[in-house]
């Protein structure tokens, strides 16, 4: 008998046996049907758990996908309201994701909430518990948001990130070593960034009160090193840009701006969400 054929026989026939002693039948001869009714049964079986496997995989995967839309749904809701300066009520949030015995309002409002703070460097705030209201304001105690007519998404998460990256490295940090960290965020000098646009930019002319950009002596080609500059000493805490960047780096591939799930591309009357190659939109009046 061929070796393939004695393995699957084998425990096929110890179970007949099995069956056979349990129901008092012991030394009786199966029918020729018992081997095949019995590997149909299991074959049906195997085939039923399977089947159950998948649609729970599948139940499952479309939940987080809902959960993830609500998320970014949320996020864009309270993007906008900063622009417009407007306060945000706890009813206005649970109007736009709609509450279900799935998905409750708490948990998309909390990972809303710390996507605002690490990605785009905004905290929400409520300012009138009795009314439920919030308010997104920058984080650290920072006081620049890099908001404008041409610039519509907040970038104080990228300012926060570079003054961690300074504190990591002692307090002065090579220009290309903080480079280099935050490629792990697809964030690239010279190079444009859906959410930060051109970040170099930043260092070398927007953000000098923030960070000293300075010319490692005697260098030839010319290197740079970023220090701390007076205004982040006067508005920062550095146990809190602490802890602001390693909440970030716990985070799954450190994903700064969600690079890998969750891109923002704005447009002047709405939202287009692309996660996870899929795309969506939303609008709001």
């Amino acid at each position: 008998m061929p070796l393939g054929a004695r393995s699957v026989q084998c425990p096929l026939e110890e179970a007949q046996e099995e069956a056979r002693e349990g129901q008092g039948l012991e030394g009786a001869q199966p029918s020729p049907q018992a081997g095949p009714a019995t590997l149909e049964s299991e074959s049906h079986a195997h085939s039923s758990s399977s089947h159950g496997d998948e649609a729970a995989g599948d139940a499952r995967a479309s939940l987080q996908d809902a959960l993830h839309r609500k998320n970014l749904q949320l996020v864009a809701f309270l993007l906008l309201k900063y622009r417009a300066k407007e306060l945000t009520t706890k009813a206005e949030m649970l109007e736009l994701v709609a509450q279900d015995h799935q998905d409750p309002f708490p948990v998309t409002f909390s990972q809303a909430s710390k996507d605002l703070q690490l990605v785009f460097g905004m905290d929400v705030t409520e300012v009138d518990p009795s009314g439920h209201s919030y308010v997104l304001v920058p984080t650290l105690g920072l006081t620049w948001d890099g908001v404008n007519e041409e610039q519509r998404l907040p970038k104080t998460g990228l300012l926060a990130l570079f003054l961690g990256v300074v504190l990591l490295w002692g307090g002065r940090v090579p220009e290309e070593e903080a480079w280099q960290l935050l490629s792990a965020g697809k964030v690239y000098p010279g190079r444009e960034h859906l959410v930060y646009g051109q970040p170099r930019e930043f260092i070398t002319g927007v953000w000098v009160q923030y960070l000293e950009y300075r010319q490692v002596p005697d260098s030839d080609p010319a290197r740079f090193d970023l220090l701390w500059g007076p205004r982040a000493h006067a508005e920062a805490s550095k146990v809190q840009v602490q802890q602001f960047l390693l909440r970030l780096l716990s985070r799954p591939r450190a994903t700064w701006a969600r690079a890998s799930g969750l891109l923002f591309f704005p447009t002047p009357w709405k939202w287009v969400f692309v996660s996870s190659g899929t795309s969506s939109c939303c609008s709001f009046s």
